[in-house]
């Protein structure tokens, strides 16, 4: 199974989930998530995917999180303005993001992923 992994390289949590992955011998697709930052329909698709809400795919520890001030910002927003929003910068989106044929798993959480590439 291939799948697609979205990271950011300088991200260290990037690092480590991409180590994993090549150490499992998992095939996947590398894309850099601010050269080429996620659409819109992807990101609507990957929210759908995963089962979770939308605001769960923002990177909250980042600078562009916080210079918005999206913690106090995002629960008044709508799933439609959170999506352009995220849409807007890659760096907004939370990372690394493994996408599958059915699934989509934001952040490293190593026995999700392991359950998810079992299949």
């Amino acid at each position: 199974m291939s799948v697609l992994f979205i990271e950011y390289p300088k991200c260290s949590t990037c690092r480590k989930a991409k180590k994993w992955l090549e150490e499992r011998g998992t095939e996947f697709k590398d894309r850099h998530i601010a050269e080429e930052r996620p659409t819109k329909e992807e990101l609507k698709a990957w929210i759908a995917l995963s089962g979770l809400p939308a605001k769960k795919f923002f990177n909250t520890s980042g600078m562009k999180y916080k210079e918005l001030g999206l913690k106090d910002r995002l629960p008044v927003m709508t799933e439609e303005e959170q999506l352009t929003l995220l849409a807007s910068d890659g760096m907004l989106v939370k990372r690394p993001l493994l996408v599958g044929e059915d699934f989509a798993v934001p952040g490293f959480r190593e026995q999700e992923w392991e359950k998810r590439l079992e299949r």
